[in-house]
């Protein structure tokens, strides 16, 4: 029974007072109305008030009044949004014709969502999760901008792929969603991550496996769940991994999970043998312990939890649901989309077989000029052939072929190519079978491979670096070559003529869905930010220059991308880590289908070899040679600060192909800096790369490992 007031009198006397005074708030449902009409989330609106998220859902719901000290913020916040987005006028019914029902089309009816109907027999999941659960969409902010955060709908992953699980037991999802977490362990929550958050997210081919779960810890998560907020000790801090008899380790092990060989550390998995086709495997990241890398994911450590939820999930939803480092992703997305096996059927039975095109379960063994040193394959043989050298570009031309002409220009600027191993690896043939031997055989461009050959006889422009070695040397005699190096050597009117190859019989474009799906991700994102591909030359130039500044979170996202390409190449020929490593021993890397150093030299090749196409096409179209090449970043002379100023258009607008062109698109270039041509030619005769520091900050290029 509701209480009654002592003095209806004065109750109502101070209601009035109240109503007089703009002291009262809108009703909860037009609280909801308005903060959603903003794109706001009730995270957002916390954090502006300095409360928590569960009192925002309190007086949203009228369960609850803002306290005084938070009454008039929170008013004022109403009222501004009242005034920016009025409450709908009802459109009045004109008079009409009762008209019969028509009940709509079977397929055209909706289906109940999971939360409100779960199917019989199922988890519970959106039973528990959806009761403390609301949702905030955000507006896009124009019509060029896609939506940054919405998922497509499964009902099996009601809540998106990954949560970012607070101290005070919220767990932030996409789409604003705020789950209540009652995990104060790591195994509840790892429990309650499979059995109730409704996370996850499908798989991208029909014969590869669901993404497993991903939950971020914030420091006050990790403190609460019984981890260190830092990982201390000399040993652990080397290892980034709790010892085997820590007490949390020690939980797992009693509740009869396992952790991955990797231990328990800043990206831990954990997880049981499979029951039936449902994986049991969550992954957990460590914010405090460094698990998102600011180089990778820079600010995003320190943002809000529902932020970090945001940047997270839009790049599961692009990319791939993270599962360590970029580099990790990148690899791991690789196997996603082209699974080693699939359903094949033998004798009426069902059972795992090779699926064609993908790299296959087993790693064959590498050709020894394609394997490091360190290898097995190398010290086993005694192998002493020499190796692949099929790098990304490190050149500056030599001071003494500066002409006066060129240092009289005012401007050095420096031109970056978007994600150029990206588009090298677009339509790319590479070897799926293990290698075979040749001796003396007849160069064929169609078939990957590694070749030896003499190309030290080939004279080319000194102020070019030469296409066949990373820094731009002539070569000085035999050495291996991967095939795109070979090709180009021909195409440049040259005949090549191997003196023994290693090449594979099974080919195909393994890398063609990774680079389509990271295409489409770099180009989604980059239009968030205002950067689209129908933009003239000059636009993209000032589009570029503030893109980073219109929604923080999105460059985060962007950057990630951009790490994603290079780190996913670079782990195809990860080295062996560990002071106590011994050369001719396995290590865990090379143990993978995706240790394929081949591939990554592939990719390498053609992408150098696509840069000095592009050189060499500038000296036709405009005769200007570049004082410097740093992977995919080269440095011109210019008579202006801009690349408008010295790039070959047929007219206003209409660029001249062979050269390099502007644009977002993988390959083509953007600005990477500008400096004086006195600056540049300093540091050309200090011996010094001016394209590892035009952007300024002394940046620096890598190589992508």
């Amino acid at each position: 029974m509701s209480s009654q007031p002592s003095d209806p009198l004065a109750a109502v006397d101070a209601l009035l007072a109240a109503v007089e005074a703009g002291h009262l708030l809108p009703a909860p449902a037009e609280r909801v109305r308005l903060r959603e009409a903003a794109g706001l989330t009730q995270a957002a609106v916390a954090q502006a008030l300095g409360v928590r998220i569960p009192s925002i859902q309190a007086w949203e719901e009228g369960r609850a009044e803002p306290k005084p000290e938070r009454l008039q913020a929170y008013r004022r916040l109403l009222e501004g949004l009242a005034h920016r987005y009025p409450a709908p006028t009802p459109t009045p019914t004109p008079a009409a014709s009762p008209r019969p029902h028509t009940p709509p089309p079977a397929a055209a009816t909706p289906t109940a969502p999971a939360a409100q109907s779960p199917a019989p027999g199922g988890p519970a999941v959106a039973r528990t999760a959806a009761r403390p659960a609301t949702t905030s969409r955000r507006p896009a902010a124009k019509k060029t901008v896609r939506p940054a955060t919405t998922a497509p709908a499964d009902p099996r992953f009601p809540h998106g792929p990954l949560a970012v699980l607070d101290g005070d037991g919220s767990a932030y999802a996409m789409n604003g969603i705020v789950l209540d977490c009652p995990a104060t362990t790591v195994t509840e929550l790892v429990e309650w991550t499979l059995n109730e958050s409704g996370l996850g997210a499908p798989r991208l081919n029909r014969n590869g496996k669901d993404s497993d779960p991903l939950v971020v810890l914030t420091a006050s998560a990790a403190v609460q769940l019984g981890l260190p907020e830092r990982l201390e000790g000399r040993e652990e801090r080397r290892s980034l991994r709790l010892a085997q008899d820590h007490p949390v380790v020690q939980q797992i092990g009693r509740a009869k999970w396992q952790l991955t060989q990797r231990g328990f550390g800043p990206w831990a998995r954990i997880y049981r043998k499979a029951d039936g086709s449902t994986r049991q495997c969550v992954q957990l990241a460590i914010l405090p312990w460094d698990a998102l890398d600011a180089r990778s994911w820079p600010g995003v450590a320190t943002l809000h939890p529902a932020d970090i939820a945001r940047v997270l999930g839009v790049y599961a939803q692009r990319v791939i649901t993270p599962r360590g480092s970029t580099a990790v992703s990148g690899l791991e997305l690789m196997t996603a989309l082209r699974p080693p096996t699939r359903a094949v059927q033998e004798n009426g039975t069902w059972v795992s077989g090779h699926n064609p095109g993908s790299l296959g379960s087993q790693p064959p063994a590498p050709a020894p000029p394609e394997a490091i040193a360190e290898h097995p394959v190398v010290v086993d043989s005694g192998w002493t052939g020499g190796f692949l050298n099929e790098e990304a570009y490190q050149w500056v031309r030599d001071p003494a072929l500066l002409c006066d002409a060129e240092c009289l220009l005012p401007y050095a600027v420096g031109l970056d190519l978007n994600t150029a191993f990206l588009a090298a690896a677009a339509r790319l043939t590479v070897g799926l079978s293990a290698p075979d031997h040749f001796h003396q055989p007849v160069f064929n461009k169609k078939i990957p491979g590694s070749w030896l050959a003499d190309l030290s006889h080939i004279d080319l422009d000194p102020r070019l670096p030469s296409p066949f070695t990373p820094d731009g040397t002539r070569p000085a005699g035999p050495a291996w070559y991967q095939t795109h190096t070979l090709a180009y050597a021909q195409e440049l009117g040259y005949d090549v003529h191997p003196i023994e190859a290693y090449l594979r019989r099974e080919t195909g474009a393994y890398l063609d869905p990774w680079h389509d799906r990271l295409k489409t991700a770099y180009l989604d994102t980059l239009a968030d930010l205002g950067v689209t591909t129908d933009l003239t030359d000059a636009d993209f130039l000032t589009a570029m220059a503030v893109h980073q500044q219109t929604d923080p979170a999105m460059a985060a996202v962007l950057a990630a991308i951009k790490a994603t390409v290079k780190g996913g190449i670079g782990k195809l020929r990860e080295r062996p880590q560990g002071r106590t490593y011994r050369d001719g021993d396995p290590w865990p890397a090379m143990q993978r289908p995706t240790w394929r150093p081949d591939i990554r030299a592939a990719v390498i090749s053609k992408a150098r070899v696509n840069m000095h196409r592009k050189l060499a096409n500038m000296v036709k179209l405009t005769g200007l040679y570049p004082l410097a090449v740093l992977s995919d970043c080269v440095v011109y002379p210019s008579p202006g600060p801009s690349p408008l100023d010295f790039l070959p258009y047929a007219a206003p607008g209409k660029p001249l192909m062979g050269g390099f062109r502007l644009g977002p698109t993988p390959g083509l270039a953007k600005l990477e800096g500008v400096q004086e041509m006195s600056w540049a030619v300093d540091l050309m005769e200090k011996g010094l790369n001016p394209a590892r520091h035009i952007k300024g900050g002394d940046a620096v290029l890598d190589d992508g490992e």
